[in-house]
């Protein structure tokens, strides 16, 4: 077996141990306020393509 030159700190051993062990939040979903769905925030709408007031997706189109 190999023997280590320089002792693991702390921060490096328990970074690595709670790598693992992470909560996973739950998504911030708002609601788009032109077909009341819920969304991410800061994201276009999937459902009308509204974004910021703005019809995007259909801009787009044209």
């Amino acid at each position: 077996m190999a023997n280590l030159t320089r002792k693991t700190s702390k921060a490096k051993s328990r970074s690595r141990r709670a790598a693992n062990q992470k909560v996973k939040q739950s998504l911030n979903l708002i609601e788009c306020p032109n077909c009341h769905t819920k969304k991410l925030p800061h994201r276009v709408c999937e459902s009308c393509g509204f974004y910021d007031g703005k019809d995007i997706l259909n801009k787009a189109r044209d």
